[in-house]
């Protein structure tokens, strides 16, 4: 009988952790056969209400693309280059017919990023800053979704366990929830939900681009299967 309890409770440990594991390796073969080297990031569309949240995060998505290896446009550049056109709502810059981009910045690809997630938030006893991130990579001469991914990242993630008891918990919430407001810890998050969304290093991320001394290399995800 003990026997057969194990071996539940194995299978059970089996199923949670399958629960956790790492979503399957995303389909990479459109992105490969497109072979893009050039990204133009458009404002990202904002679901929150949080106004700086489009400005936060645009200023953060650059640096995971290049240092996978893709030149990316200017983000100042491309966002004058909107407004000198009457364009300065994000969803606007979405709806540009993608043969039109490619025509404008004769760029290969565009990322189209929506923001759902963005701020600060206190809930009686803990504290966190959040945002999430969501993303597809279009190819502008093909007018084909080459990639998807979403991503968040958390204060919460690097705060410590309390050991002070109920009141020192409800004090470290009110403490962090005023000094990341303060702070606008914001901008680090956006940092970290955009690195773990486009990465070629982070999970079902961007390829190696041909600027990557990788490029041709499987991604760590594409090695993991």
């Amino acid at each position: 009988m003990n026997v057969f309890k194990l071996a539940a409770s194995l299978m059970a440990i089996g199923l949670l952790t399958a629960c956790v594991s790492a979503p399957p390796v995303y389909d990479y073969t459109a992105f490969k056969n497109a072979s893009p080297a050039s990204v133009v990031v458009l404002p990202p569309i904002n679901n929150t209400p949080e106004v700086i949240a489009p400005y936060s995060v645009m200023s953060q998505l650059a640096r995971p693309i290049a240092e996978s290896g893709f030149y990316v446009f200017p983000v100042a550049v491309v966002d004058q280059t909107f407004k000198n056109n009457g364009l300065t709502v994000a969803e606007d810059i979405h709806a540009v017919p993608t043969t039109k981009l490619h025509e404008i910045f004769g760029a290969d690809t565009a990322l189209y990023v929506t923001i759902t997630d963005y701020g600060t938030s206190y809930v009686v006893i803990s504290s966190e800053t959040r945002v999430t991130v969501s993303a597809s990579l279009m190819d502008l001469k093909g007018n084909t979704v080459l990639w998807e991914g979403m991503a968040t990242a958390s204060s919460a993630e690097t705060q410590n366990a309390n050991s002070g008891g109920l009141v020192g918990m409800l004090v470290q919430a009110a403490v962090s929830q005023i000094f990341e407001t303060v702070t606008d810890r914001g901008f680090d998050i956006a940092a970290l939900t955009s690195n773990r969304l486009l990465s070629a290093e982070s999970h079902n991320g961007l390829l190696y681009g041909p600027r990557s001394p990788k490029y041709g290399q499987p991604t760590p995800s594409e090695s993991a299967k």
